[in-house]
């Protein structure tokens, strides 16, 4: 069957920063290349994040009749045959396709909200953002809708804030509409920081005006005049894609002064941080905006009644802002029948680690971290047991799966010693070390400690201090208990959220995982073998075949032997660097 030259086809080709990095700029330019005389009708369409980071390469293909479907992991020299057999003759190129089970899948347990344009439409294309609704929420409450209307329905739909504190939107909306003082301000929190999460970003490259649509909402329901994007400047693309919706909005009119005549005026300004994960404390935010060092300051007062420059300011993060615009439009109960009774609508999550789907998520309030992991992420990625979660970033906390069970929602989180965060999960199996774990987080929280608290400064220091030690088994049995006090110490004196949240991967790993710290320090055994100095690797005698490889790669020459006879390692001289693993074909290395 041939393809009439009037039946249109659309190839969408995901380039945000996960799909660039996977080479989808060069298949976007390889497609753009050879349709030129083809004689076709193709539309060749960028899009943001389509959520299965693990495929990218990611295109979709969308025939006149409107079916859709999957390739991943496309390179350039694919780019060739899906024209030529998709295209020209309607036959896909099954063996590249992601199954149908597969996306099912992983859609079954999802519910898009913030993410309903992501994937879908050109981030850089107003027009695109127009034709699914967009700016059709700010319309409403302009011509239809008094600030205390918008307020009263962002409270009713149960909206909570999504950068970690989870507290209610509504009722912090209210709390700056009657606080005094002009002007007022709307503050976006886009400086996302937390290892492995990667979701406000994702957003902001994929659908910048739903957020851009959702600060207006806020700005009229509060009274504000003048909103700031605080964006790292470690997200180059998420900047440039902003910068060009921001533009493109005041071109129409939905920015600046006297807004489609309803007398709402509002500016919007960006302001690059230079990526202090402190900064995400909204405090430390602002006076990094105001231009002075970003450190916490002491509440009260509180940023609703004096924030930037001390006026009256809402803050609020990509992800609240995102959900606005679909509030308004569809209705609070709309939301709020998502989710369990305290923690409505949904949550979007970086699903990272050891898991076989991971990708940018987006899942009711309410499910299970089971069905997250299994459901969604498709298990493990190594074939290993599941082993445990780490929820919230370096400040929340490791989950074992012996509570898998538990709720995706602010209370039943918060129960088990985690916290929700911002929206990283990070999954690990059983080659994953709750020592070397903890390990990493603490250095990452006292490396990013402003070092205003005593507690936070120094208490991040000891502790991690200590779990060096226990890593390299010069642990002692107090240890343990030493570090107990020392977190729920730094935990109760800190100023900010910083300090406040970092002792929380200490205490869920010894809570759950206690046995691992005890074994590491009465046994010198690390059963993960990822604590170097517990290990040793040696050379399987009946497997090797004396070939020399790994004494050739070996550093610190600690490996010898005769050709065609077992090489041996010399404890003294190994560094344990594992390069020897590496490098054997026949898996004549162990460690132990």
């Amino acid at each position: 069957m041939s393809l009439a030259k009037e039946e249109k086809w659309t190839i969408k080709i995901g380039l945000a920063s996960c799909g660039i990095a996977a080479g989808a700029r060069k298949v976007y330019d390889a497609f753009k290349t050879q349709l030129k005389d083809k004689g076709l009708n193709v539309e060749i369409k960028q899009t943001g994040c389509m959520g299965m980071c693990y495929n990218e390469a990611l295109i979709e293909v969308i025939s006149p009749q409107n079916e859709s479907t999957f390739y991943s992991k496309v390179t350039p020299d694919k780019v060739e045959r899906i024209i030529n057999e998709h295209i020209a003759r309607s036959t896909p190129v099954t063996e590249w396709i992601i199954p149908q089970k597969e996306l099912k899948s992983l859609m079954a347990k999802q519910k898009r909200v913030v993410l309903r344009n992501c994937g879908i439409i050109d981030p850089e294309s107003l027009e695109d953002y127009l034709a699914a609704d967009g700016y059709k929420a700010l319309e409403k409450v302009l011509n239809s809708m008094s600030p205390q209307e918008v307020i009263d329905e962002i409270t009713t739909s149960g909206l909570r804030g999504r950068g970690g504190a989870g507290f209610p939107t509504g009722i912090k909306w209210g709390f700056a509409r009657k606080a005094e003082g002009e002007p007022k301000y709307i503050v976006c929190n886009a400086d996302e920081g937390d290892p492995g999460a990667f979701m406000d970003r994702s957003v902001l490259e994929s659908d910048p005006h739903t957020v851009i649509e959702g600060m207006l909402i806020a700005g009229y329901a509060v009274g504000a005049s003048e909103g700031y994007f605080y964006i790292r400047a470690e997200y180059p693309l998420a900047i440039k894609r902003l910068e060009i919706a921001l533009a493109k909005a005041m071109e129409k009119g939905f920015i600046g002064e006297n807004i489609k005549g309803s007398g709402f005026s509002f500016s919007i300004k960006i302001r690059q941080g230079a990526g202090a994960f402190v900064c995400g404390e909204e405090t430390a935010l602002l006076m990094s905006i105001e231009g002075k060092r970003g450190m916490p300051r002491v509440r009260p007062p509180f940023p609703a009644n004096s924030g930037l420059w001390e006026k009256p300011t809402t803050i609020n993060n990509v992800e609240t802002l995102a959900n606005v615009a679909w509030i308004i439009l569809n209705g609070a109960s709309a939301f709020n029948s998502y989710g369990t009774e305290k923690s409505k609508g949904t949550k979007v999550f970086a699903l990272a680690g050891k898991v076989a789907h991971g990708g940018l998520i987006e899942v009711p309030m309410g499910i299970t971290l089971k069905e997250v992991v299994f459901d969604v992420g498709g298990g493990t990625s190594s074939g290993l047991e599941f082993k445990a979660i780490q929820i919230g970033g370096p400040s929340g906390g490791v989950i074992p799966a012996s509570m898998a069970d538990t709720q995706v929602d602010y209370e039943s989180v918060t129960k088990t010693g985690a916290i929700m965060g911002s929206g990283g999960l990070i999954v690990m199996d059983e080659s994953s070390c709750m020592v070397d774990i903890t390990k990493f987080f603490l250095n990452f929280t006292q490396e990013e400690s402003c070092g205003k608290c005593t507690f936070c400064r120094i208490g991040t220091l000891r502790m991690l201090e200590t779990l060096k030690r226990i890593a390299n088994g010069e642990g002692k049995e107090e240890d343990i208990e030493l570090l107990e006090e020392l977190a729920h110490t730094v935990k109760r004196a800190s100023l900010c959220g910083l300090g406040q949240t970092a002792p929380n991967p200490v205490l869920t790993t010894i809570k759950y995982f206690r046995d691992e710290y005890e074994e590491h320090i009465r046994d010198h055994k690390c059963r993960a073998k990822k604590c170097q100095a517990l290990i040793t690797y040696e050379v399987i005698s009946e497997k090797c075949p004396g070939c020399g490889v790994c004494a050739k790669y070996c550093p610190t020459k600690a490996i010898s032997g005769e050709r065609k006879k077992p090489f041996v390692i010399d404890q003294e001289k190994c560094i344990r660097c594992g390069l020897c693993m590496n490098v054997c074909r026949l898996d004549a290395i162990s460690v132990q």
